[in-house]
């Protein structure tokens, strides 16, 4: 059995963090002006580029992450 990569999970749970410690921070000082994450996806999804771009990374992180690497049932054997 393959060893799994520690600092893999290190790397996502550092950044689940990140993003958890964001929101509560700007939830928290709603009247400093930091802005929550769908107050930043506002922003960028107002322009039709930006909503096309955000498509883009989404299918991109989509393929990277439960396609690439599958081994389809109706393949051929090799």
């Amino acid at each position: 059995m393959a060893e799994h990569p520690v600092i893999g999970y290190l790397v996502w749970a550092v950044l689940l963090g990140a993003v958890f410690a964001w929101e509560g921070i700007s939830l928290i000082r709603i009247g400093d002006g930091f802005p929550t994450l769908s107050d930043a996806l506002d922003g960028v999804m107002r322009y039709a580029a930006g909503r096309w771009t955000l498509f883009a990374l989404w299918l991109w992180f989509g393929w990277h992450t439960f396609v690439r690497g599958w081994h389809f049932m109706l393949r051929e054997p090799v």
